[in-house]
């Protein structure tokens, strides 16, 4: 089962930190697709790519943290104080709410959905709600 939580919680956020750096450095992709989605909402596009460049960053951090608390699980909680099933827990719990919200997006304010986009959120998706059943699981 830590194998399963330490390359699901890496994978997730190494391919997350793809979409948090384009947003964050304003690659030309993603400005315009944040124009696009921030026009029906009626808000600056600027922020709203940032924002939502911050939030999938403190999601990529929380999954790749929870990676490393997998391999020194009782090192870490014995050093930090850290209760690592519970980090774990929130940070899939914030992925995948996260990946909601992307997906919400995609369908509900694009034009055009871009299908790979909502193949991959729904692909964290999945995965997180299995690290959440493992962790669950693992805690009773």
């Amino acid at each position: 089962m830590k194998i399963i939580l330490f390359v699901s919680n890496l994978l997730m956020g190494t391919v997350l930190s793809r979409f948090a750096i384009s947003k964050l450095a304003g690659w030309d992709i993603s400005v315009k697709a944040f124009i696009e989605m921030a026009q029906p909402l009626g808000i600056d596009p600027t922020f709203f790519r940032i924002f939502t460049g911050i939030v999938i960053l403190t999601v990529v951090l929380a999954y790749l943290s929870t990676a490393i608390f997998t391999l020194f699980e009782t090192k870490i909680e014995s050093a930090l104080k850290i209760p690592y099933r519970r980090f774990a827990q929130y940070s899939n719990l914030l992925g995948l709410l996260t990946m909601t919200g992307a997906l919400l997006s995609e369908f509900f304010l694009r034009v055009n959905p871009k299908w790979m986009l909502v193949y991959i959120a729904a692909g964290i998706i999945v995965l997180s709600a299995v690290n959440l059943f493992l962790l669950m699981k693992k805690s009773k």
